[in-house]
């Protein structure tokens, strides 16, 4: 906007002030006598006259040897043009400077003519240059474009010393003849037209050299003015609009330097800048990146080398983001890292910087002291900046950070060893379920097991390292066995039985979960149909899904396959899920709706310790509610867990849902259960989960006899 009224300014000063000298020449030139200005005119024509000449190669050249790999249409035309207009320049002073020496002082019916060739097609060229359709055009040969314009201006000027009655003479005497006059007249008008067409284009398109060439045109046509006003061939209106014509070279050489030469090296700077933002600034947060991380830790260290003061490096993850993703979506969940990152950054003290790693990820970097616990009490100061929720789409949300903390030089030496030292210790704080936590050695040592677990975690389903144990499921009225939850384990050929609680996250965090939930379906699936064919009662197998599983596109034609591969009817199948795999509403429905469709029970598992919203969970195509272990482990002690797991089994009544207590490990809980109608329980009270050889033995053996 700027930039646009400039140019209407300069436009307007060029039209206002061209009429003005126009004006106040031709009231000079009234009111004055002759004499005094011809003694000055031989000079100063030649002067005009090379610099007319000059100008017009100059806009050639520039025209033609810069940005020649993007060569357009409009900018070859101007390259024809202005070496041809610059020829007839040329000439022009030429044959003016050869009359001199006779004494004649004044122009002659031969310059005359080469003015007048180059004003009209001047004029002529630049309506037809910006009245056809640009667009960018293959580099023409040069010799062929060069040889073409002197073909032409040859051909003109044969024409021009030629005294043929198609172009008269332009003089009679010393008397500037009518031709010339109406020769002027028309080529003011074709300037005129010229004008009210770039205006018209530069009002539609706003293109950046239009200004200029506009300005040029006006100039063109005031020098047209001059000339038709002239009535002596060594008139002062002669001089005033050759001097007329150079300011317009000028102001054309001024716009084709703006498109040719200055707005393409000021886009690339641009573009160079923008890349270089890119490079070094996180695309959703719009704060530096690792790359600048690095580059700024490397000086910070060097400076408090010298002052012998400390560096701090903060890693800061948000807690539970991926459910928050997952919840959200990512539109959402990219606003929230950017109000984490304005926080963070507004937040910031002098001597702090804030960088964004991706993903979830926050540095801060700390300079200016000296021990470490000035680091920590401001470390706890930052967790309370997040008391405060942040708001998305009208909606708050409680976030809490993980810290982890290393400090130049005692955690590292280098700013990649420290970034990584820094990060280890926010893994660490997470494993420890704290918010912050200071870097050690034996933290990195932790980090390299845990990076050995997963590489084992990735051959270990090839090598058939992973089994399922089964956990029965007790009706609370009968007493009998009504179905039976399965669970992997994973036997380490060296470390021996991994726990649940190391492996899962790690196969959660690598995309390893999706062939592994694969295969216990299928294993759950197998076992569950060679019981039925064993005689057995039939029992429901249940199976958990995770998030990565249930979001999986191709989930429905999993289950089926499996199905289908396994021969077990979907009846005597549930997969378990849990309350944040329903956040994304629309999208679990269809999943879930999918999967009732063939028959398949599923059950919400861990019920209340998530965030399912009541208003909705009556709609969802679900079969049971499994109450986490939590609230039934203290069901005696605590009376807000009774009340929370009474509420819930009559909420399950209500909707027609069946419910399913887990973690039951005493006759109290038992009893507490029953009375609130819960249908089933299972936990330790009735079985650990054991083998499917032992589970066989000890729950289908004894109560259910083989048939054949």
């Amino acid at each position: 906007m700027k930039a646009n009224q400039q140019d209407q300014r300069k436009i307007g000063w060029v039209a206002i002030g061209g009429l003005l000298c126009f004006l106040a020449s031709q009231w000079f030139r009234s009111s004055t006598s002759s004499d005094l200005i011809i003694s000055g005119y031989p000079v100063l024509t030649l002067l005009g006259g090379f610099a007319a000449a000059a100008a017009c190669i100059g806009i050639y050249n520039q025209s033609w040897l810069f940005q020649t790999q993007r060569l357009t249409r409009r900018r070859v035309m101007m390259t024809t043009l202005f070496l041809l207009i610059g020829l007839f320049e040329l000439v022009h002073i030429v044959s003016f400077a050869e009359e001199m020496p006779s004494g004649a002082m004044a122009e002659s019916d031969f310059s005359l003519k080469m003015m007048t060739l180059g004003s009209l097609v001047c004029a002529a060229g630049l309506l037809f240059i910006y009245t056809v359709k640009e667009k960018e055009i293959a580099l023409p040969r040069k010799f062929l474009l060069f040889s073409g314009t002197l073909g032409m201006f040859v051909v003109l000027y044969i024409l021009a010393i030629q005294e043929w009655a198609v172009l008269p003479n332009l003089m009679a005497g010393d008397v500037i003849g009518r031709m010339f006059t109406l020769s002027h007249f028309l080529v003011g008008i074709l300037y005129g037209v010229t004008a009210v067409v770039l205006f018209i284009h530069w009002k539609k398109n706003r293109d950046g050299d239009l200004p200029s060439i506009l300005c040029a045109i006006l100039c063109f046509f005031y020098g047209e003015c001059y000339f038709f006003s002239a009535t002596q061939i060594n008139d002062i209106n002669l001089l005033l609009g050759l001097f007329s014509d150079c300011l317009a070279y000028f102001f054309i050489q001024k716009g084709l330097y703006s498109s040719v030469v200055d707005t393409p090296f000021l886009k690339q700077q641009a573009a160079e800048a923008k890349m270089n933002f890119i490079a070094h600034h996180d695309d959703v947060t719009g704060l530096p990146n690792r790359r600048r991380l690095s580059q700024r830790l490397k000086v910070m260290m060097e400076e408090a080398v010298g002052e012998e003061q400390l560096v701090g490096v903060l890693v800061l993850n948000i807690n539970r983001f991926k459910t928050i993703n997952d919840s959200l979506g990512q539109q959402a969940a990219n606003r929230v890292l950017r109000q984490v990152g304005q926080r963070l950054k507004h937040s910031s003290l002098p001597g702090e910087e804030v960088f964004g790693l991706g993903r979830d990820e926050f540095v801060l970097t700390m300079t200016d002291f000296f021990i470490t616990d000035t680091a920590l009490r401001r470390t706890r100061s930052i967790l309370q900046l997040f008391e405060k929720p942040v708001t998305v789409d009208g909606n708050e949300y409680h976030l809490t950070l993980g810290i982890g903390m290393a400090i130049f030089p005692h955690d590292g030496d280098s700013p990649e060893e420290i970034i990584q030292n820094a990060d280890t210790a926010l893994h660490h704080a997470k494993d420890q379920g704290v918010e912050l936590n200071r870097y050690a050695h034996a933290m990195q040592m932790k980090a390299q097991e845990r990076l050995q677990l997963e590489n084992d975690l990735r051959k270990a389903l090839d090598r058939g390292q992973f089994y399922l144990v089964y956990q029965p499921q007790v009706n609370l009225a009968s007493g009998l066995i009504v179905g039976m939850e399965a669970l992997v384990r994973w036997q380490h050929p060296h470390r021996g039985s991994v726990s649940p609680g190391e492996f899962i996250p790690l196969a959660e965090e690598s995309g390893l979960i999706v062939p592994l939930g694969e295969w216990v379906l299928r294993e759950a699936c197998a076992q569950n149909k060679r019981w039925q064919e064993a005689g057995y009662r039939k029992l429901c197998v249940s199976v958990n899904l995770s998030m990565r599983q249930f979001r999986h596109s191709h989930l429905l034609d999993n289950i089926s396959s499996i199905l289908k591969e396994t021969g077990l009817e979907p009846v005597w199948l549930e997969l378990e899920i849990t309350e944040s795999m329903t956040f994304d509403k629309d999208r679990a429905f269809e999943q879930l709706r999918k999967i009732k469709e063939i028959g398949v029970h599923i059950s919400i598992d861990d019920f209340g310790t998530g965030y399912s919203s009541l208003h909705y969970l009556k709609d969802l195509p679900i079969d049971r509610l499994k109450i986490d272990r939590s609230f039934v482990n203290e069901v005696m002690e605590d009376s807000n867990n009774a009340a929370i797991v009474s509420t819930i089994t009559s909420m399950a009544h209500h909707l027609h849902l069946k419910v399913t207590a887990e973690g039951v490990e005493n006759e109290d809980q038992l009893s507490f259960l029953r009375n609130q109608h819960c249908h089933e329980a299972q936990g330790y009270f009735f079985s650990k989960p054991i083998a499917a050889a032992d589970f066989e033995k000890k729950f289908l053996s004894d109560v259910d006899k083989p048939t054949g």
